[in-house]
């Protein structure tokens, strides 16, 4: 029987990296919804080499010029995601795949775990601000979560059926980025070309500058404690530039387990795709001489500040996530249009986050996806202004 897939984000990369797994194996996957914002270029070639028959482009100008393109084609194309209900009929996808960056993930997700059997999730956003609301819907629609982050897929992979209590200690990889080995007199000079130029990953540009200051290590630390259930004082960064292991977990029985993987998002994605050895992938042979020389080593917190944030974060779910979230997306903005330096994104971002009025947030729990979008939407103007 052929499976029933919806991408969520389907032209970039975790997108397409789906769609290149799926092409070697098409007669057993039937794609019944790919979405995109902008990239219609990339859309147009995807629904003709799939055969799509439903899409969602969320542009307004580029839904309408698509419409006008595909007039004439078995195409159903929609503006929103209200539109799930009219693609899909009850529970009928098995697999969901949703790699929308940035908080615009968080309410597709919500919206399209009651129609499939299993999400496999790779928006950082959606996980740190609305886990709670998330988790929530899983359990409501018995629906099957899987991350797709190398780090919490091998976390995943690594822990099966282990509690809180089980473990010791957790840590996850950071490559440092590009300048992990960068003298910190000239971080000031820094540019956003220079910040782009990642030493291992191909990613968005978003993502690649948060490796750069190693934010994204605190959202996947933030990640880790809502997805596993596992206390702060147990999670852990280690520095890796090789990125080749990408989490290792000490337990209380004795053992210690670390995953390697390629760093290629293809691994993760296949193995969620087929879990339990359904189909085999072809992959480099190990690297022993990166494994003689693994290399770790602790996070330079003078040349990353952001990682203090680590000690600022409450126990329980809370708005403080979405504060830090939209603040760093938006200084993160500023920085590529050139109008702050590099340096201001942690300097600003941890002025902003230890402000009375923001602080208040951590003792308040997300109720509904209105009011996360609301206090983003507050953070960013009052970054704006950088009057905070």
């Amino acid at each position: 029987m052929m499976k029933k897939i919806a991408i969520l984000g389907s032209t970039g990369s975790i997108g397409k990296s789906l769609l290149d797994i799926i092409n070697k194996d098409k007669k057993n996957f039937e794609i019944l919804l790919l979405t995109a914002d902008k990239n219609i270029k990339e859309l147009s070639f995807q629904i003709k080499k799939f055969k799509v028959r439903n899409v969602i482009i969320t542009n307004e100008i580029e839904f309408i010029n698509f419409k006008k393109k595909f007039a004439n084609k078995k195409v159903n194309i929609f503006n929103n995601f209200n539109s799930f209900k009219k693609i899909f009929k009850n529970k009928n996808i098995d697999y969901a795949m949703n790699a929308i960056t940035g908080l615009d993930g968080l309410n597709p997700t919500l919206k399209i775990i009651k129609y499939t059997k299993k999400i496999a999730i790779a928006n950082k956003e959606s996980i740190i601000c609305g886990w709670s609301l998330i988790k929530n819907e899983l359990k409501k629609s018995k629906t099957e979560f899987i991350p797709i982050d190398s780090e919490h897929f091998s976390i995943w992979s690594l822990i099966e059926k282990a509690k809180d209590n089980d473990i010791e200690k957790l840590f996850i990889t950071a490559s440092g980025g590009p300048f992990n080995n960068y003298p910190i007199k000239k971080f000031t000079k820094i540019t956003p070309k220079s910040a782009l130029k990642h030493p291992n990953w191909k990613m968005g540009k978003k993502i690649t500058i948060d490796s750069a200051t190693m934010m994204n290590k605190v959202f996947e630390i933030i990640e880790a404690r809502k997805i596993f259930d596992i206390e702060y004082n147990k999670l852990n960064i280690l520095v890796h530039p090789k990125s080749y292991v990408h989490a290792i977990v000490k337990f209380k029985n004795g053992l210690t387990k670390m995953l390697i993987h390629d760093t290629n998002m293809i691994i993760p994605i296949f193995n969620s795709l087929y879990p339990n050895f359904q189909k085999t992938i072809k992959s480099d042979n190990l690297d022993f001489k990166i494994i003689n020389n693994l290399n770790f080593n602790r996070v330079d917190i003078k040349k990353f500040p952001v990682i203090k944030i680590l000690k600022m974060l409450p126990k329980k779910n809370s708005l403080f996530e979405t504060v830090i979230v939209s603040a760093n997306d938006k200084l993160v903005h500023l920085f590529l249009e050139g109008k702050i330096n590099f340096t201001d994104i942690s300097k600003y971002l941890l002025r902003i986050i230890n402000n009375k009025k923001f602080k208040k947030y951590k003792r308040i729990t997300p109720r509904n996806i209105a009011q996360i979008e609301q206090l983003s939407n507050y953070v960013s103007l009052k970054i704006s202004s950088l009057s905070v």
